[in-house]
């Protein structure tokens, strides 16, 4: 799922505690970066094995553990809800691609609904085909009518809940489209590379 979506997934969950916590700017605000957060780690993705981000830690679990601790040990609900957003992140990528759960046995778990069981099976043969091996899972996920479908659904979700439970924050909405902006420019980016051979 792309950086939006996760954006919009932070939003939705900081919205309706909201209604509960009544939450500053701050405190809302870093509940919906440990949303998206461990998406950047694509900025890593030439360390990673297939240049695949996902197999990075922070693409596991173990960073969300490690900030839910961290919020107990400080009596801060906010780190703690900020690492279960971290986490519910991780979870819903095992189910596009997989991530790298555990961390420790270097693969990746999950569904991975985006991906045939041959494509699986032979990944490297399938990453070879392109000149950025990213530009594979990109057209597997912008060629899925499901992917696509779901981002508008949070979207709107997203708008609904902010203006029910924290319209005082509803200008951050504005944010959503820097990770849209982002993704899109990255896809017709990889898209035209790909064309220039």
């Amino acid at each position: 799922m792309h950086i939006n979506s996760h954006f919009s997934i932070g939003v939705i969950f900081a919205s309706i505690l909201n209604y509960y916590f009544n939450f500053n700017l701050l405190d809302f605000s870093i509940i919906i970066l440990f949303s998206f957060i461990c998406d950047f780690d694509v900025f890593f993705s030439k360390y990673a094995k297939d240049y695949n981000h996902r197999l990075l830690i922070s693409h596991s679990i173990i960073p969300s553990i490690i900030i839910i601790l961290l919020g107990y040990l400080m009596n801060w609900i906010v780190l703690i809800i900020g690492g279960i957003n971290y986490f519910i992140h991780i979870i819903i990528d095992t189910i596009d691609w997989g991530t790298n759960l555990f961390y420790f046995q270097k693969k990746q778990i999950g569904l991975k609904l985006l991906l045939t069981k041959e494509e699986n099976k032979n990944l490297p043969k399938y990453l070879a085909r392109y000149k950025d091996p990213a530009s594979f899972f990109d057209e597997k996920y912008y060629n899925s009518k499901i992917c696509l479908t779901i981002e508008v659904i949070l979207f709107i979700l997203m708008v609904v809940f902010i203006f029910l439970f924290a319209v005082q924050y509803s200008f951050m909405l504005l944010l959503y489209f820097l990770g849209l902006y982002f993704h899109l420019n990255r896809h017709f980016t990889l898209k035209k590379n790909e064309k220039n051979n």
